[in-house]
């Protein structure tokens, strides 16, 4: 279906504003569905707190480290926390 008819369907004028919709809604369904998952592998550093993440990630779905509660040498998921650390962080964030 093309944009044009899907703006008949709905009654709507502006194709700017219909594409604008048109996109939110794809990304929703892709955050709901999990399609078009990348790996992305980022090397921890010694003192480094804040590592960046790329500009087109939507959700991060997992983080595995290697030797966690193991000694194996095997990448493990890391528990993801609900509520706040209950110590505060030394540099305040």
């Amino acid at each position: 279906m093309k944009v044009k008819e899907l703006m008949e369907r709905v009654g709507m004028t502006e194709t700017g504003r219909a594409i604008a919709y048109i996109k939110d809604g794809l990304e929703e369904m892709n955050m709901l569905a999990e399609t078009h998952i990348a790996s992305e592998r980022v090397h921890i550093s010694k003192n480094k707190r804040f590592y960046d993440f790329p500009d087109d990630m939507i959700k991060v779905v997992d983080v595995r480290v290697k030797n966690h509660s193991n000694s194996k040498d095997e990448y493990r998921s890391i528990p993801r926390m609900i509520s706040p650390p209950p110590t505060e962080d030394a540099d305040g964030v």
